[in-house]
């Protein structure tokens, strides 16, 4: 199928299930998108098996398999989801509790991959499914960094106090880039190099691991300060909105291509330039009328981009293997992987209150549980090669994302009011 018939198809399956949840569900549209396509796969599949000769199943896998997730989401839309959520962000508050974001983004995913990692490892081995503890790691790392996309739907009507909704958007916004750089020193450690067919190249060692953190983070942030630098001084010499508008949007692509050809983070850039014309530049380079039509263009790309990604999350359920011991695996990592997620956030955070500000009685458990996985672990995941063992981490990854999404998202309104007090707070720049 051409990539405009892919895209047709997939726009109008985002039409029709938008519809019905906003008629029906009434869900967060988010998570709406993902349990509807959820269903509807589940239901074809079941179709299948009553009926074979249809050959639904077989049809259908064959267009999800013909969308490269990982190229769709990792190069195509992340750098505009990324631009839309920093765009909204009110810099201040971020730079308030930078130590925490910082902390949370870099130390946080370490310690959550290497705890991920562990039990992972012995988890796999009870349930003989016993795989390297390398290959373990390497699941700990892509499902470790919480998703901004996910966490930032979520959060918009989640109404946390502005100070816990900062650090969780902050963080969010920076540690996928810090995970991605984790992943792939540990793919190249596992001999797995994510993104082709095999391994290959040998493991680098310490100085070539932290080259490679220091060329992607170093280089996104001196790509995304200069070139949103670039744009600012574009947008503050002419008071044109549909050019200024072209602006953001080229800004957006250009960061995107640029960061492929020098192997730089792309979206630790898009966040900087995002976080420079949000606030700098709304407040020095755009007249109120710009203002509007720059936000309402990003909304929309926002809202369609993230209801075309969870929607193929549903519709991933084709891409997985449904052995009952591959579900089993899943099913036992959700809690490991959410109390590894509450000591990375928890140990960080009590350090750091006792040296600093302290933060407000029960941060953490909505720290801990706000910090949903999307999009980013599913690509991750599906980059990898064939080896063997592939299956296992795919379907486990899929099954903990699917209760990230579903479980915690659908919960994590009623964990910020009841251990935070949480009430409605107006934004300066509208809601965050």
């Amino acid at each position: 199928m051409s990539l405009y018939n892919s895209a047709a198809l997939l726009i109008a399956l985002v039409a029709v299930v938008g519809y019905l949840n906003h008629r029906v569900l009434r869900l967060p549209a988010t998570i709406g998108m993902v349990l509807i396509a959820l269903v509807a796969s589940l239901l074809l599949l079941g179709l299948d098996l009553i009926f074979p000769d249809l050959r639904l199943g077989p049809q259908v896998q064959a267009l999800i398999k013909s969308i490269d997730f990982n190229q769709t989401l990792m190069y195509g839309m992340l750098s505009f989801l990324l631009f839309a959520g920093a765009l909204h962000m009110e810099l201040d508050q971020l730079l308030d509790r930078r130590w925490v974001i910082l902390t949370l983004a870099t130390v946080g995913v370490v310690l959550a991959t290497t705890l991920v990692g562990l039990a992972t490892w012995l988890v796999l081995k009870v349930l003989g499914l016993g795989l390297p503890l390398l290959v373990c790691l390497v699941f700990g790392a892509l499902i470790s960094p919480t998703d901004p996309i996910a966490v930032l739907g979520i959060l918009k009507s989640a109404n946390a106090p502005r100070e816990v909704e900062a650090i969780i958007a902050g963080e969010s916004l920076f540690n996928d880039g810090v995970g991605v750089v984790v992943f792939l020193a540990l793919t190249g450690i596992a001999g797995l190099k994510a993104g082709t067919g095999g391994g290959g190249g040998g493991a680098p060692d310490a100085g070539q691991v932290a080259l490679l953190f220091g060329r992607e983070v170093g280089g996104g942030i001196a790509l995304g300060l200069g070139l949103g630098w670039i744009a600012y001084q574009g947008l503050k010499s002419i008071n044109e909105y549909k050019i200024e508008v072209q602006i953001t949007l080229a800004l957006v692509m250009l960061i995107t291509l640029l960061a492929g050809v020098l192997h730089i983070s792309g979206p630790i850039a898009v966040v900087l330039a995002g976080l420079l014309l949000g606030n700098h530049g709304r407040q020095f380079a755009m007249s109120p009328m710009t203002i509007e039509h720059v936000e309402t263009f990003w909304e929309l790309i926002d809202e369609i981009l993230n209801a075309v990604l969870f929607l193929l999350i549903g519709l991933e359920v084709f891409a997985i293997s449904l052995q009952p011991a591959h579900l089993a695996a899943g099913a036992v990592m959700i809690p490991f992987v959410l109390l590894a997620r509450f000591l990375a956030v928890g140990l960080p955070v009590q350090v750091l209150s006792r040296l600093r500000r302290p933060l407000p009685r029960g941060t953490v458990p909505v720290l801990a549980w706000s910090g949903l996985r999307g999009g980013i672990s599913v690509a991750l995941v599906l980059s990898l090669p064939p080896f063997e063992g592939r299956d296992t981490i795919l379907t486990v990854t899929y099954v903990v994302v699917l209760f990230s999404i579903l479980g915690q998202g659908l919960t994590v309104r009623r964990v910020v009011t009841r251990l935070l007090g949480a009430a409605p707070k107006p934004s300066k720049h509208g809601v965050v």
